[in-house]
């Protein structure tokens, strides 16, 4: 391995800084078409409903980026430089590369913060990066997933542990596996998706000692194709109508504590569960647990061994 820098271009699906920049952000995810005034009514409705507003949602994206910075450096002094690049929100994914190429970096390896691939997902991130990364003679390679790294596994399992200790095991209990729903047409492109999904969910039930779960699907989009499902709040509810009145969500899916998080679950599915008489409740997210670092940094080398 040369000892030439290496850009790291870290990608993450954005969110606004401010309220403020709520319909900006709405309308580039709308791919430039901006939102109704009952569609921006009810997204900023989201957002005042999550404690502490938006800004704690970006802290929790730079606070990672910063964190693989550190544990990079911890293993690799000096060898690499990490930059953030949004998909939705500054600065964007092709920003970050401008940079690294303004660094005078002529070498990147871009790595999202999401453990599963979907062409529709993790493929346009690194298409976008790619493109940029080409017009500017910058030699970029990509890290598409690592939702099986054995650090991503033992910090997701010690989280599912330690709720568990919050519900009576004496009466059933399920565990809801869930990440975000995609459209369905990914299963006719033999998309890795939601194949990832369940590998990763079945290696932390294991090491969990978890014997009765489900993978379930949220937070799918609003438009006329039909999404991945079922949705968690119907999986709720059949579930209670099985008799068993205890449900811990593990949305594998995510990385961080954010709007399909604080809101999808923890306000949406939680009244839902009330209403149906279930106890519910949460794993923590990985934010910047020091092993999600490590998953991340060795990801990361180990593109740049193989190149």
């Amino acid at each position: 391995m040369s000892k030439e820098r290496v850009g790291v271009l870290v990608m993450s699906y954005g969110t606004p800084e401010s309220m403020d920049g709520i319909e900006e952000y709405y309308t580039h995810i709308r791919r430039g078409h901006a939102p109704t005034p009952e569609q921006l009514a009810e997204l900023t409705g989201r957002y005042e409903r999550i404690v502490g507003g938006v800004f704690p949602l970006r802290e929790n994206t730079n606070r990672q980026v910063a964190g693989l910075q550190a544990a990079l450096d911890a293993s690799s002094p000096g060898r690499y430089v990490c930059y953030q690049g949004l998909k939705h929100a500054r600065p964007y994914i092709e920003t970050g590369m401008e940079e690294i190429a303004r660094d005078g970096i002529t070498k990147a390896i871009g790595i999202v913060l999401a453990p599963h691939y979907s062409v529709m997902s993790v493929g346009g991130y690194i298409e976008r990066a790619k493109k940029r990364a080409e017009e500017l003679g910058v030699d970029a390679a990509f890290v598409e997933s690592y939702h099986l790294h054995p650090k991503l596994i033992e910090a997701l399992s010690e989280r599912v542990v330690n709720a568990l200790k919050g519900f009576d095991r004496t009466e059933p209990l399920k565990v809801l596996f869930s990440a975000h729903s995609l459209p369905q047409r990914i299963r006719e492109m033999d998309d890795p998706y939601e194949r990832q999904l369940l590998e990763t969910s079945s290696a932390v039930a294991e090491r969990s000692g978890v014997n009765d779960w489900a993978f379930t699907w949220q937070s799918a989009g609003r438009t006329r194709e039909p999404w991945l499902g079922p949705d968690i709040l119907e999986t709720l509810r059949e579930t209670a109508d099985s008799g068993c009145k205890q449900v811990l969500s593990a949305p594998i899916g995510f990385v961080s504590d954010h709007l399909e998080v604080l809101y999808d679950l923890d306000i949406e599915a939680k009244a839902e569960a009330e209403a149906l008489g279930v106890r519910f409740a949460r794993t923590d997210m990985l934010n910047t647990d020091p092993r999600y670092m490590q998953t991340l940094a060795e990801s990361v080398e180990a593109k740049d061994e193989w190149q």
